[in-house]
C-alpha cells in the first residue's frame, strides 16, 4: 500500500489531521471537512485527500 491510495478509517483520520473523531464524524454528516469514500457501510479516507484539504486551508498571515 503506497501512501498515494492508503485508506484510514476515521478514528485514524482524526489522529492524523488532529481533530477529534466527533468532528470528523459531524463534518461528514454537514458534507463539510475532508473528501472521504465510501465503501459498502464503510467510511474511509485518502491520506492524500486528507492532505490536499489540509492544504487547502492553509491561509498566510498578513501584515498588521
Amino acid at each position: 500500500m503506497t501512501t498515494q491510495t492508503a485508506l484510514l478509517n476515521t478514528a485514524q483520520a482524526a489522529a492524523y489531521t488532529g481533530f477529534a473523531l466527533h468532528t470528523m464524524r459531524v463534518w461528514r454528516s454537514r458534507g463539510i471537512g475532508p473528501d472521504y469514500v465510501k465503501l459498502g457501510r464503510a467510511v474511509r479516507y485518502r491520506i492524500s485527500d486528507l492532505d490536499a484539504w489540509i492544504t487547502a486551508g492553509h491561509t498566510k498571515p498578513t501584515a498588521a
